[in-house]
């Protein structure tokens, strides 16, 4: 709720929001340790007696709402049938040092993709979005057909959008250029 109410607010209210979230974040199992939460974080059965098993196979709510917050905190929206990547709960410190990102592509082969000094990657159905630092917001779209499409803001094309939401295998990776202001820790 916090992450929603952020993506809403006015720019004065953002800096509280995002410390409240961040609070609530690290009181989360996900950032414990088993021994500080009392079991493991992230169980991935639901219903599960001790003397029978797993009897509900599937995912907790816990574990479903931290795919659903980290899609969030990695700034993609779906708006009107269109990729958006704004990212705006990330911490600075998950942006690291240039390195291979390894993945699994939608042809099941595994594939390596550079991420720059300062980058972040992650996937959507199983295509590569790099973040890297830029003086302009940007998207550099690399097909797999070796074309290069440059767009500038943070909205992918719709049919590029469907493209990857639909694991076409048409779209081979996604830059995005990322404009990164530090932020000042919230007390």
């Amino acid at each position: 709720a916090v992450q929603e109410c952020h993506s809403r607010a006015s720019t004065a209210a953002k800096p509280r929001l995002q410390a409240a979230y961040t609070a609530i974040r690290d009181g989360l199992g996900f950032r414990k340790t088993p021994e500080e939460y009392g079991a493991f974080p992230t169980d991935a059965y639901s219903h599960t007696p001790r003397h029978l098993g797993a009897q509900q196979p599937g995912m907790t709510g816990q574990v479903k709402e931290e795919i659903l917050t980290r899609f969030g905190e990695l700034g993609v929206v779906i708006d009107a049938g269109c990729l958006r990547f704004d990212p705006q709960l990330l911490d600075d410190a998950e942006f690291g040092a240039t390195h291979e990102f390894r993945m699994l592509g939608p042809d099941g082969l595994e594939r390596m993709v550079a991420v720059p000094d300062g980058g972040l990657a992650f996937t959507v159905c199983q295509v590569p979005v790099v973040y890297g630092p830029a003086a302009e917001p940007s998207l550099t779209v690399e097909r797999a057909d070796g074309r290069v499409e440059v767009h500038s803001g943070d909205r992918l094309p719709a049919q590029t959008s469907q493209d990857i939401l639909s694991r076409s295998g048409r779209i081979a990776t996604v830059r995005v250029g990322l404009v990164r202001k530090t932020k000042e820790p919230i007390r």
